[in-house]
């Protein structure tokens, strides 16, 4: 039996604490302390699993994000609704698989979802 957890979900990207920021508002966490523009993590503190963390690249991988979040949620619409007024962007709405989602992109562009968590969650 494997004893690895999951510890970090790491994201790449221009500005660590901004994006950082973004995050723990649109999940209503807090960014722990420390936060540069190098280096941000959210959840450290509260002791969360997995702790987002953020980090500064110079070169990010061009192309499609290959790796995302699923954020569910009872109200998909108003979640949805809510993190466009933090500053993500509206890409499009998904019914498949018995689960509803809409796909968002966050301020630097990375994807990410918010969801119902249906049947296929």
């Amino acid at each position: 039996m494997t004893q690895l957890t999951v510890g970090n979900v790491t994201v790449d990207c221009e500005n660590a604490a901004e994006l950082a920021r973004f995050y723990a508002e649109l999940l209503g966490g807090a960014v722990d302390d420390g936060a540069t523009e190098f280096f941000a993590t959210v959840g450290r503190a509260a002791g969360a699993k997995p702790v987002l963390m953020f980090i500064k690249v110079p070169d990010r991988t061009a192309g499609k994000n290959s790796i995302h979040l699923d954020l569910h949620a009872p109200d998909v619409a108003s979640e949805v609704e809510r993190a466009v007024g933090l500053g993500a962007k509206h890409v499009a709405d998904f019914a498949e698989y018995g689960v509803v989602w809409t796909t968002l992109a966050d301020p630097e562009g990375n994807l990410f979802d918010i969801g119902d968590g249906g049947e296929g969650s």
